[in-house]
């Protein structure tokens, strides 16, 4: 299931730690293994394609786990470049790091591997105009793919993408998450410029930043996408995700049937639409599709394997309903990411997961410890103080 799966995949609360090299070397391994383990969870629900926003690079050492990891999984992934914490407290006026540069030199020559380069800006919502347009020029120097957060919630509400538009921001190398908030023109300026949207109706939904957009994005041409954001707190696979916007999407239509005394003659989308969301439509948005999205001769092969001998899936008279209604990653039993096989007969290849399950257990101890939580305690953040 190729798919444009917007996710940071980095241990979240991991700051930089300067404290001595061996302290640093700690604080590096657990973040590699995280990203590992996220990757892995990835390919083990089907995922071939991921979109990782990763966007807490405190240091140039976890940066280079962090490629290295996703190189590691023999997945598929565009790595959006993001800034380290401090970075990111709104409204930052930091500029993105020029370590970026050294990254695409070193990790990043070739155009055709499985790992790409993007960035993770933070736009208009969250940094000052200023560094905005530089981190713009950054990237397109680079000529990295673009993933900013738009629309997320009541900062959303201040016309995040007219401002990028106004000044010439948006386009076919931009991807809109989120994009709840917006206003009704934003979404057709977006359309008339080319660019793509991801939605994460699952973080949506918990964190209030509105009802998913995938109607909205429809109406003006548009072919949505979807993603997770983030695999520790919802399924970190797009079954569920492929669920949540049909059904959102004909509870929508038959309550306002409802209302105004009509029938639903026609559900607005359906599964088939359910499956494109979550495989071509993301490989056009990451402009991979001469390469992924759809079982095409002439493309690379990234296939996945769903097994239809099961009550689940029985009796099977529409693969594709089946697939968008009652899909989960226990059903996938094979996948291949460029013609290389990463999981047959239900378990990946070459992985210990127990061993990555033992330290992705380590790194999220290691992780409350620095925040001073002790073990069984759960852990919540102090309210957001502007600066």
């Amino acid at each position: 299931m190729p798919a444009c799966l917007e996710c940071s995949l980095l241990a979240s609360g991991c700051r930089p730690i300067r404290e001595g090299s061996s302290r640093l070397a700690h604080a590096e391994a657990f973040s590699s293994g995280s990203v590992l383990a996220g990757a892995y969870e990835a390919l083990n629900g089907g995922v071939t394609t991921v979109l990782d926003w990763s966007h807490n690079m405190n240091t140039s050492d976890h940066t280079d786990a962090a490629v290295e990891s996703l190189k590691a999984s023999n997945g598929r992934f565009v790595m959006c470049y993001g800034n380290s914490n401090a970075e990111w407290l709104p409204v930052s006026n930091l500029p993105t790091s020029e370590d970026v540069r050294r990254v695409k030199m070193q990790h990043f020559s070739a155009s055709d591997d499985l790992v790409q380069l993007g960035m993770a800006l933070r736009g208009p919502q969250y940094a000052t105009g200023s560094v905005t347009v530089d981190d713009w020029a950054l990237a397109r120097d680079l000529d990295a793919l673009i993933s900013v957060h738009v629309g997320d919630g009541a900062w959303g509400k201040g016309r995040p993408v007219a401002w990028l538009a106004e000044r010439g921001l948006l386009g076919e190398d931009v991807i809109c998450s989120h994009c709840n908030s917006l206003a009704d023109d934003e979404f057709q300026m977006m359309a008339d410029s080319g660019c793509s949207a991801s939605m994460t109706p699952e973080i949506e939904l918990q964190m209030g930043h509105g009802w998913p957009v995938t109607g909205r994005l429809l109406k003006v041409g548009m072919r949505p996408t979807i993603g997770i954001d983030i695999a520790t707190c919802n399924s970190g696979h797009l079954f569920q995700v492929m669920r949540t916007v049909l059904l959102l999407e004909r509870a929508w239509a038959h309550d306002r049937a409802d209302r105004n005394g009509e029938e639903v003659e026609r559900l607005p989308i359906d599964t088939q639409d359910a499956i494109e969301i979550a495989t071509i439509n993301g490989a056009k948005a990451l402009r991979l599709d001469h390469r992924i999205g759809s079982l095409t001769p002439g493309k690379d092969a990234d296939i996945v394997m769903i097994r239809a001998d099961n009550l689940e899936m029985a009796p099977l008279n529409n693969p594709v309903g089946a697939v968008a209604l009652a899909g989960h990653p226990g059903l996938v039993d094979s996948v291949w990411v460029a013609g290389r096989a990463v999981k047959r007969d239900g378990k990946l290849i070459g992985v210990d997961e127990r061993r990555v399950i033992e330290e992705l257990t380590r790194s999220r101890d290691y992780v409350l410890s620095k925040a001073g939580v002790k073990p069984g305690e759960r852990f919540t953040p102090a309210p957001y103080q502007a600066k």
